[in-house]
């Protein structure tokens, strides 16, 4: 089946996930971790993005970002893309492609699941046993939000700041939070929301958002069952 295109809406958090091709490595050294980073700043100012949250994975990268305009992301994620994919085979000698075909996204509500997002952006080294704490792990954007580390990259969204009055309380509220974790049905929601790119919040967020486009935002608006294949 055609995959739908993807959802680009300003104003409005996007998570996304842009995989190497069969699963490949798109790191070989702390350097690649560094340029890609350094290319994620530059495109995120060009092309007007504030990137929330990050995590730099041995075989994928995600991203927790808000466009300011409707083309801003796509053409923040192609820039980096083709620039990363000459660094790296330039780096490693070799040619061809490197990415698995278009990144993923989706479209996030908010206020029920933008903080849930960024902690499970923070804990996917933890889960896939590459850090035994997501401060333990170097190329994320955690140790900038619990006070480790100034990281220029990151822009914390408004929600961040409803956390504590200072910024101890919020370092230390939201350090709580990636420690509570996620329950194993949102955990689920987030990733098959990102990688099947259906809109993800409550039944009046997805009905506001139809309105603004003719893509299709969820199954039920397709007239398919919740579920898996």
């Amino acid at each position: 089946m055609a995959r739908l295109p993807r959802l680009n809406l300003p104003g409005l958090p996007h998570h996304i996930v842009q995989r190497g091709n069969n699963q490949q490595p798109v790191f070989a050294s702390a350097a690649d971790h560094a340029f890609l980073l350094a290319l994620l700043f530059e495109q995120a100012k060009g092309f007007k993005v504030a990137v929330h949250a990050y995590v730099l994975m041995p075989n994928h990268f995600q991203l927790l970002a808000t466009p300011d305009t409707v083309d801003g992301l796509p053409k923040m994620m192609q820039a980096v893309g083709r620039s990363y994919v000459r660094h790296f085979n330039d780096a490693q000698g070799r040619s061809g492609t490197l990415w698995e075909g278009r990144y993923r996204s989706t479209v996030l509500q908010p206020e029920r699941h933008l903080l849930s997002c960024m902690a499970l952006i923070d804990t996917a080294p933890v889960v896939a046993g590459l850090a035994a704490e997501p401060r333990d792990y170097p190329w994320s954007s955690h140790g900038h939000y619990i006070g480790l580390r100034n990281d220029r990259l990151v822009t914390p969204h408004a929600l961040f700041w409803t956390l504590g009055n200072t910024p101890f309380a919020r370092e230390a509220g939201y350090a709580e939070l990636v420690h509570t974790g996620l329950g194993v049905v949102e955990r689920q929601q987030l990733s098959d929301a990102v990688l099947r790119g259906w809109a993800l919040g409550d039944a009046a967020f997805v009905a506001d958002l139809q309105k603004k486009t003719e893509r299709r935002l969820s199954k039920v608006a397709a007239g398919r069952p919740i579920g898996r294949k």
